[in-house]
């Protein structure tokens, strides 16, 4: 698992460690799963499979054209055309100077 193993590199970089994962998967037969915000590694990695998670959920899955698809729309787009609701709701945070006797 690469979680936003892309995360700080510039593109050189990214581009070496892509070509260095593309040749495990072929070399060693290795498996990956790929975590990115950014369809750039996409671009380097070419994936078999895209999932989309929103909310914690997986809400699509496709080929890499699911990728681009998402780049283009963006989340709130890609959300209105499959009906999903991508606002969360966050709970107040407790007073941390509050006295925690109730006085």
């Amino acid at each position: 698992m690469l979680d936003e193993i892309d995360s700080g590199l510039d593109v050189d970089a990214l581009r070496d460690v892509a070509r260095r994962v593309e040749a495990m998967t072929t070399e060693d037969d290795l498996g990956v799963l790929a975590i990115t915000h950014y369809a750039r590694l996409l671009d380097e990695l070419r994936p078999d499979v895209v999932h989309v998670l929103m909310g914690g959920r997986v809400v699509q899955t496709g080929g890499p054209e699911l990728a681009q698809q998402l780049e283009a729309t963006g989340y709130e787009g890609l959300a209105a055309a499959l009906g999903v609701e991508t606002s969360v709701e966050v709970a107040e945070p407790d007073d941390p100077f509050a006295d925690p006797m109730g006085f």
